[in-house]
């Protein structure tokens, strides 16, 4: 039978360490791509080298996609991995690169749909809830086999700074945070906790906050800290995990950005668009959406990235209308 098989767009820092986390879980054939000549080559072929070490008997190739024909090394993955697009630099917000890398989405999306349409698709070029809606109006790929990066990330910057503040192993703080993948996002203080016990009984309202605020501008943080270049290392496992449950059906719940229709649109507030909710993800994609209850704190932050959501949506909408370019 043959090995399972990812595929990932875009050689930068965060594809190649997705690669790397992949590989060392030892979970798949990995393809990467990259529009840089010799990049995507070398940085399979630096893993590979680490796989006697490292443990792992599966194997990387990379591919150049400057020559289209390239592309058609996607045929036959079971999971692709977008990470291609624009990076921020200092003083850029996640909505600033929007019209930009959703032009790069379009390109990528209709590779996706003429060489691998049965794939399941995990969008990660920011903001991701819109690439991911992007991904999907140019791929036509089925929504619930499209998901984007987002809360999986976020969250684990909420469980590490709560950990931090309470002075106990992150690996007991459940916790994790929904909405659009800006900032604007919602950590959900209500269903947070460290074993069991609320967050709101272990830290006073004013740090509570505080950690709030920085789980929503944690990437900037970084950003700052790096001066030319964006966070890779917390993305890509926060992903990696993603594409495990995925490749594995370990039918893992996690917030990720999914579409939303039907039921869980009305209970959400929104329709037809990706956003970030809790989902249990499996071999097929999207299995399930999750309902949360909201109390009025809730709902206003919850409506206020929903809000933010729909205007950017809506500029991918006109982009793909022909009514403004990037």
């Amino acid at each position: 039978m043959a090995n399972k098989k990812i595929s990932i767009i875009g050689a930068g820092a965060v594809g190649a360490s997705v690669a790397q986390v992949l590989a060392i879980k030892d979970v798949a054939d990995i393809y990467i791509f990259d529009i840089v000549d010799g990049l995507a080559a070398g940085k399979a072929l630096d893993i590979q080298e680490g796989a006697p070490h490292w443990g792992f008997d599966y194997k990387l190739r990379g591919f150049c996609t400057a020559d289209e024909k390239e592309y058609e090394n996607l045929k036959g993955s079971d999971v692709i991995v977008v990470t291609a697009g624009l990076a921020r630099k200092p003083g850029m917000s996640r909505d600033d690169l929007l019209l930009k890398n959703i032009g790069i989405m379009k390109d990528v999306g209709e590779k996706i749909k003429k060489y691998s349409p049965e794939s399941i698709i995990v969008a990660v070029t920011n903001p991701a809830d819109i690439m991911a809606y992007a991904l999907q109006k140019a791929s036509g790929i089925e929504p619930s086999r499209i998901l984007g990066l987002g809360g999986s990330l976020d969250s684990a910057r909420f469980r590490t700074f709560l950990a931090e503040a309470l002075d106990v192993s992150v690996e007991d703080v459940n916790a994790f945070v929904i909405g659009g993948h800006g900032d604007d996002m919602v950590p959900f203080i209500r269903y947070s906790s460290v074993s069991g016990i609320p967050i709101e009984h272990l830290l006073p309202k004013e740090k509570i906050d505080e950690i709030i605020k920085r789980t929503r501008f944690g990437g900037g943080e970084i950003l700052n800290l790096y001066k030319t270049g964006t966070a890779f290392y917390a993305p890509s496992i926060s992903i990696a995990v993603m594409v495990e449950s995925i490749i594995k059906n370990k039918k893992r719940v996690i917030p990720c950005a999914a579409y939303l229709t039907g039921n869980h649109a009305k209970h959400y507030g929104i329709e037809n668009m990706f956003i970030g909710v809790p989902i249990k993800i499996g071999a097929s994609g999207v299995e399930e959406i999750y309902d949360l209850q909201f109390n009025e704190e809730d709902k206003a932050a919850w409506e206020k990235s929903v809000e933010s959501v729909k205007k950017n949506s809506k500029l991918a909408d006109d982009y793909f209308s022909g009514k403004i370019k990037s």
